[in-house]
């Protein structure tokens, strides 16, 4: 399998560079959000279904135009008939994903970080047991 290779010494930097490097990173949020259009009628793999519906909530889909929902849609078409058998269609699928920025690694040669804050903030936060204790007890009374 063929990589990358070394950075190109332009992008490369030493330590004392990291606050230029943060700020040229372009930030998504991880809001949770659904974008982008249902895949349209077909007989897609159930894995399939469930990737395409992962990228339609991934941060990465605030940035996505009109083509990039084309190049997903076309993705999709490959992935499924990687699940139904052809799994010569991997490395492709691969390459196509990173130009989505699809892993920790692709967002970082991208320049792109996740935001989760907004997603950590509109979670449910769970009780702890001292605090549950204390309003159970009053309930009780």
């Amino acid at each position: 399998m063929a990589g990358r290779g070394p950075a190109p010494k332009a992008e490369r930097s030493g330590p004392n560079d990291t606050a230029r490097r943060q700020a040229e990173f372009t930030k998504v949020t991880d809001d949770g959000q659904v974008r982008g259009p249902d895949l349209p009628d077909f007989a897609w793999h159930d894995r399939t279904v469930a990737w395409y519906e992962t990228w339609r909530r991934s941060p990465m889909a605030s940035t996505f135009i009109d083509a990039d929902w084309d190049f997903l849609i076309d993705t999709a078409m490959l992935h499924t008939e990687m699940w139904n058998g052809s799994p010569g269609l991997a490395a492709e699928i691969r390459l196509r994903v990173g130009k989505l920025a699809g892993t920790p690694e692709d967002r970082l040669r991208l320049r792109m970080q996740v935001d989760t804050e907004a997603k950590e903030a509109s979670a449910p936060r769970a009780m702890n047991s001292d605090r549950r204790a204390r309003l159970v007890s009053i309930v009780n009374e």
